[in-house]
């Protein structure tokens, strides 16, 4: 049988049963109940593998067995898909095209978000595929287009972060790392290669205050107390948020408004483990320090410049002075950790700098190209050198550091 005449005929059956499938997926409460899920093992399946049938190592309508991970061709009743269902009581297979799921021998598709695979299966293979052309020596493009990822972002994030609208750097990186290490199959407990390269751990110091309309003597009775006293507990982290000092709001002579400027290391100093920082919730308020135990090959930085009410958003412009390499950050670590960890020292990799208003302004980055040594600024297709001594002055709002492995 002829290629062609192979596919015409299992696109054909498979278009005949699509169209059934269809006119019962409303109705079929069986699509969104499907009792076969918890069969599903994740520890057997791989995506990279080349996308044939097992079989007749056919790539055409291919289905792969997520009970047993391995690949079929169609799944109408005279297919390979069908026959191993049959055979084995596999019952939940995933088209690699189309990216659906379907229940065989019954034929149904299955609705439902929980199999792996699913909708944020599609940001990571988008990712993927989009850092194969940036670092394909043979690409003949001087450009790659970023818009397949960017839909899949749309897509995945249910249009939380659209391409017409600019969203918070910030809000996007927490997003985007979370939700690649879900789709990744990590979790809490279970590391992905996005942990095991920016995860860091802590150690959260804690303290309750008394409420400040509280009389004198009730504060002091209540500091007493087991519930006053300062409680440690572990935490790990993606990126450390650094506080900026308040802004003035005074103005120099030529009535212009004076942009502070604040080491690095001050701002660090939130984890060094003895400075003491008021946080407040609804109801409570508590006394906080932190202290480094662990830390990753990449540290991100992230310096809270905007403060946002119910009525507005404030951006603090103050710059902050650090150097592109050699930050050593033992000294924020625990007295363990100090001898735990042999290498401390990062170099600056990425800068991301938001420039203007709050809600008006607009955002470059500037790069370190590691072949050269140079540095680069970009900002949406306009790409030009610059030098390291000009990256200090800018708003640096997310940063990432490499460690000195």
């Amino acid at each position: 049988m002829s290629l062609k005449r192979e596919r015409e005929e299992i696109e054909d059956d498979e278009d005949n049963e699509d169209e059934g499938v269809r006119g019962r997926v409303v109705e079929d409460r069986r699509s969104r109940h499907c009792p076969y899920l918890d069969t599903i093992n994740r520890s057997v399946l791989d995506f990279d593998f080349e996308k044939l049938c097992s079989i007749s190592l056919s790539h055409i309508n291919v289905y792969a067995c997520l009970i047993c991970g391995k690949y079929f061709q169609g799944r109408g009743q005279k297919s390979h898909a069908y026959t191993h269902s049959v055979q084995f009581s596999h019952h939940v297979f995933l088209n690699l095209h189309t990216l659906k799921f379907y229940c065989l021998p019954d034929n149904y598709e299955i609705i439902d978000s929980s199999p792996p695979g699913d909708i944020m299966f599609l940001l990571v293979q988008r990712f993927g595929e989009l850092m194969r052309k940036l670092w394909n020596p043979r690409n003949f493009k001087a450009h790659v287009s970023p818009h397949e990822m960017l839909q899949a972002v749309v897509l995945c994030s249910k249009k939380n972060f659209q391409i017409t609208k600019q969203g918070d750097a910030v809000d996007f990186m927490t997003w985007f790392l979370n939700a690649m290490h879900g789709a990744l199959g990590g979790t809490k407990k279970k590391p992905s290669i996005l942990t095991k390269v920016f995860q860091g751990s802590m150690r959260i110091f804690s303290k309750k205050l008394p409420h400040p309309d509280l009389p004198p003597e009730e504060k002091e009775a209540l500091l007493v107390t087991e519930e006053y006293q300062e409680q440690m507990s572990e935490s790990t982290f993606l990126f450390l948020t650094l506080d900026l000092p308040t802004a003035p709001l005074y103005k120099d002579e030529k009535e212009q408004l004076i942009i502070p400027q604040v080491p690095l290391f001050n701002i660090l100093g939130k984890f060094n483990g003895n400075t003491e920082k008021e946080y407040k919730t609804y109801k409570e308020n508590f006394l906080k320090r932190f202290q480094l135990t662990k830390l990753p090959p990449y540290l991100i930085f992230c310096i809270k410049r905007f403060t946002k009410n119910n009525f507005f958003v404030e951006k603090n412009p103050t710059i902050v002075n650090f150097p592109i390499t050699n930050v050593d950050l033992r000294e924020y670590l625990t007295e363990e950790a100090q001898v735990t960890e042999k290498n401390t020292t990062y170099d600056l990799i990425a800068n991301v700098v938001h420039d203007g208003k709050p809600t008006e302004g607009s955002y470059r980055i500037h790069v370190l190209h590691h072949g050269t040594g140079k540095w680069y600024e970009m900002q949406d297709l306009q790409v030009t050198d610059i030098l390291p001594q000009m990256i200090t002055l800018s708003e640096a709002y997310i940063q990432i550091w490499k460690r000195q492995d």
